[in-house]
């Protein structure tokens, strides 16, 4: 071998030595446990396309499915939403935006798990905040049970994402932004267009890119989305919270039923995979 190709065989070797322990070797070992009957302590033996059969036949698995893609529409439309009117509200550099962009974006250092206990304590009836000050000023006249009834649980489960995530959305966009040229803009002002007209002729059409991608890292995270739920309502009330990610955590620490949960993990798995490559690909048809 020529010594140039043993330098990037080297250089390559470290990445690849990573790739291969900590993802596609556990991906084998995950193909594998779901085509066995795997329980958490005990021998396995081979079960062939049960695990997968049991899948389909669970009434769980199928409500929680129905529950992800209902929040992840809302959560996608909302964060997408309000991530694109702060971006086009800080867009501008006016004297002292950077305190509002800094305000916007300083959620997104706090950790999801942490903002869900925060939450968690404004939620609560005994110290949060939140019931004392709709009853002072007049919203409400009774404890107001956040997380007790499967609407308010997922109305409050999505106001912590958009607290959450919607600066992070909103520096994606502002990027996008700042990548058009301000000359279209003058151009267009000199032919008189309105900003509505501005907006739909320039901004959108030419922001479609960081749009693409505020949308496949909206929708693979509420897919995925476990934290929230599990820490406010663990799932509840009457399973109505429950996503298919917490179905995999019942299933492999509750249940102790390590095959099923690797089946549903590689479903799910496959599902964002042809999620994301239809994205991508409209995304490059978009570019070209």
């Amino acid at each position: 071998m020529p010594f140039n190709g043993m330098v990037g065989w080297a250089y390559a070797a470290p990445t690849a030595a990573i790739v291969g322990g900590l993802f596609i070797a556990p991906l084998v070992m995950m193909a594998w446990m779901s085509l066995n009957h795997w329980p958490l302590i005990g021998d396995h033996d081979f079960g062939g396309l049960d695990n997968y059969r049991a899948v389909a036949h669970n009434d769980l698995v199928v409500q929680a499915v129905g529950f992800t893609l209902e929040y992840t529409l809302v959560v996608t439309v909302v964060l997408t939403v309000l991530g694109l009117g702060l971006a086009l509200l800080v867009q501008e550099g006016h004297r002292g935006v950077g305190i509002f962009r800094t305000a916007f974006f300083l959620p997104t250092s706090v950790g999801l798990a942490a903002a869900s206990l925060l939450f968690l304590g404004l939620y609560s009836v005994q110290i949060g905040p939140l019931d004392p000050f709709f009853r002072q000023i007049g919203l409400a006249h009774g404890e107001i049970d956040w997380l007790g009834t499967p609407a308010s649980a997922l109305f409050s489960s999505i106001a912590l994402i958009v607290w959450r995530f919607a600066g992070f959305d909103m520096i994606l966009l502002l990027v996008g932004l700042s990548r058009i040229p301000t000359d279209l803009y003058e151009a267009a002002r000199i032919d008189g267009a309105s900003w509505i007209q501005t907006f739909r002729r320039i901004t959108l059409p030419l922001l479609r890119p960081s749009l693409a991608m505020v949308l496949i890292l909206t929708i693979t995270g509420s897919l995925l989305a476990f934290d929230q739920f599990y820490i406010l309502t663990r799932g509840g009330p009457a399973n109505s919270t429950v996503s298919i990610v917490i179905v995999i955590y019942r299933e492999a620490f509750t249940r102790f039923n390590l095959g099923t949960a690797a089946a549903l993990s590689l479903l799910t798995m496959a599902a964002l995979v042809a999620l994301n490559s239809v994205q991508l690909r409209l995304l490059r048809g978009e570019s070209n």
